[in-house]
């Protein structure tokens, strides 16, 4: 290829169709967040983001119920902040012990094991939830430095119950890790009530962002553990102990921070906050619920019990005879419905329907049973 080729390289327009996103995310971000976001950047040091920075985690705390100091947007994706947790508290030989219920959960093995963790798994099939019980009896097993579950299981659309977990890890010295990916915002969390020591998220899902930028948050006893290790941490980008000088008083420079992001998710967790907290889980559940009775309506049925189902993500079990990826094809080119499909076990069994922030309306409900009884 000549410099005189860029007519063979440049492409059309960009043209964006307008879909309706109730897959397992990105959900639709709200307008107010695309508004803030195109705004125009300053400095990652100017003395206003700096400002800005502040008043995210401010906010980031409230939405997890948590006064943990060291509580950040993460800049990257939420398999960033995800891949945070384990990286500044997994030391090589250190047992982690990991609830799998579904992909996630495997995901943290596979993080965990390249941190020079002795990882141990404790394993429940897809769609089912750890008692206490069993979460003692693993404890007892294994004594782990670190026990890491899945609050809001993305791949079975199950939620974990946490009443009691905490204790439990404090009776057994261990840290509590915790994935919100799709639980923050849209379900009810209460991090220091609770006794997690350390959590992460994402900003495209309950939220109402665009993905980008990722929620993490350390309790004293996990920046301890950090403080005492023997080794570096073997992630530079990540280094909590390198970011908390960015983050906290010091603004000693880390990395180039993505200056638009941050308006994006400071406009979502304030658009959270002025709904406040518990509206917006009655807000979720309601919504969820809606489309649950409308599924039974037309014939349909969900793959985990109500008890211990996610208002923000339901697993529809495919009918006998349905090609799944076709009807969800159809959805999408006929209607701009984008629901998903399942993953690892769950593939072509079920679909994958989120309703989160921004797109947790009865007129999305409404919208998707019709469409959807339609293709059927």
């Amino acid at each position: 290829m000549t410099i005189n080729d860029t007519h063979r390289i440049i492409p059309p327009q960009l043209n964006v169709p307008p879909r309706l996103l109730l897959g397992p995310g990105p959900s639709n971000a709200h307008p107010r967040v695309l508004q803030a976001m195109a705004m125009p950047p300053i400095g990652h040091l100017d003395p206003k983001f700096l400002e800005l920075m502040d008043q995210v985690q401010t906010l980031l705390r409230y939405a997890w119920q948590t006064d943990n100091a060291m509580t950040i947007p993460v800049s990257g994706t939420g398999s960033a902040a995800m891949e945070a947790t384990l990286a500044n508290v997994v030391e090589p030989g250190d047992v982690v012990l990991v609830g799998v219920m579904g992909y996630f959960g495997n995901r943290l093995v596979d993080m965990a094991g390249r941190y020079g963790g002795d990882v141990r798994k404790l394993t429940k099939p897809w769609g089912e939830v750890f008692s206490l019980e069993e979460l003692r009896k693993g404890l007892e097993e294994h004594r782990p430095a670190v026990l890491a579950l899945v609050h809001a299981e993305t791949s079975t659309g199950a939620r974990q119950p946490l009443e009691g977990v905490g204790e439990l890890c404090r009776e057994f010295n261990c840290l509590l890790l915790l994935d919100t990916v799709t639980s923050l915002g849209g379900v009810p969390l209460f991090l220091d009530e609770w006794g997690v020591d350390l959590a992460y998220s994402c900003s495209q899902k309950g939220l109402g962002c665009p993905p980008g930028v990722s929620p993490f948050t350390m309790s004293p006893r996990a920046v301890e553990k950090l403080n005492k290790r023997r080794t570096p941490v073997t992630n530079w980008y990540l280094d909590m102990s390198l970011l908390c000088r960015y983050w906290g008083s010091d603004r000693v420079y880390h990395h180039t921070a993505p200056v638009n992001m941050n308006y994006g998710i400071r406009e979502a967790l304030k658009i959270l906050a002025e709904e406040g907290l518990e509206a917006s889980w009655k807000r979720h559940q309601s919504t969820a619920e809606l489309f649950w009775n409308g599924l039974e309506d037309v014939g349909l049925t969900c793959h985990v019990d109500r008890e211990f189902r996610l208002p923000t993500l339901t697993t529809v079990r495919i009918p006998d005879g349905v090609d799944g990826k076709a009807i969800a094809r159809q959805l999408l080119l006929e209607y701009n419905i984008e629901i998903g499909g399942g993953l690892g076990e769950l593939a072509g069994k079920v679909w994958r329907v989120g309703l989160m922030g921004y797109n947790s309306r009865p007129e999305n409900v409404l919208l998707l049973l019709a469409a959807l009884q339609r293709v059927l």
